[in-house]
């Protein structure tokens, strides 16, 4: 009998489904605006604002102040915290619960495993190098390697390859749900990530609060 999951194109969130990248990256957006006069960024609001890339980080980070940025400022800043962030970028980084065995599990069971994540493509495939994850993967494509970005369909395709089938989105935000019903793909939402908007409020076609939940629920949708 065929395995449901055999060559069906599983396309993963980064920031807040497959890593808790948070921490790193607060210290990056608090390093970048408190010279600028800005006061330091709690943690868990962080947690409220990724997945749009940094440069919507940075915006909401001043807009949440009161403060608003030129396209230059907004350039400068961009690029101090891309170099800050990138020279720390595993420092507390880490793979979410059950990530590792549960991605063997599903390549072991044929699916094919991509990335489509909204931060630059050299930054994401640094990350999952240094902790080991990169070569899970068939293609890795940030937002800067997609013809445009999630929620853009053409994200997620461009991951998924040219001869993708039973395309399934994991991620945790409106973003992902939005590129999926965009993509024609299914959406599964993960309840710990990164959102600011009830995970069951999303609009995504299961919604998980553990990572190694997964197969049943990627067989339940096929």
């Amino acid at each position: 009998m065929t395995d449901l999951l055999h060559k069906t194109s599983l396309i993963f969130d980064l920031d807040g489904t497959l890593v808790d990248t948070a921490p790193d990256l607060v210290a990056a957006l608090n390093r970048t605006i408190e010279p600028e006069g800005l006061a330091p960024v709690p943690l868990e609001t962080v947690r409220h604002m990724v997945g749009h890339g940094a440069r919507r980080l940075i915006i909401r980070a001043h807009e949440e102040q009161g403060f608003t940025l030129s396209d230059e400022a907004l350039e400068t800043l961009t690029a101090k915290f891309i170099e800050i962030y990138g020279g720390n970028i595993d420092r507390f980084a880490r793979p979410f619960e059950g990530v590792e065995p549960t991605l063997d599990l599903l390549a072991r069971r044929g699916a094919r495993l991509s990335v489509a994540t909204n931060k630059p493509n050299a930054l994401a495939v640094l990350l999952l190098e240094r902790l080991a994850l990169a070569d899970r993967f068939e293609r890795i494509v940030g937002a800067d390697a997609a013809p445009n970005k999630k929620p853009d369909p053409a994200h997620l395709r461009a991951a998924a390859g040219p001869d993708a089938s039973n395309m399934i989105m994991v991620g945790d935000s409106s973003v992902d749900v939005e590129a999926a019903r965009n993509a024609g793909a299914a959406a599964i939402v993960m309840s710990y990530g990164y959102t600011d908007t009830e995970p069951e409020k999303l609009g995504a076609d299961r919604v998980l609060d553990r990572f190694d939940a997964l197969p049943e629920a990627i067989e339940s949708l096929l």
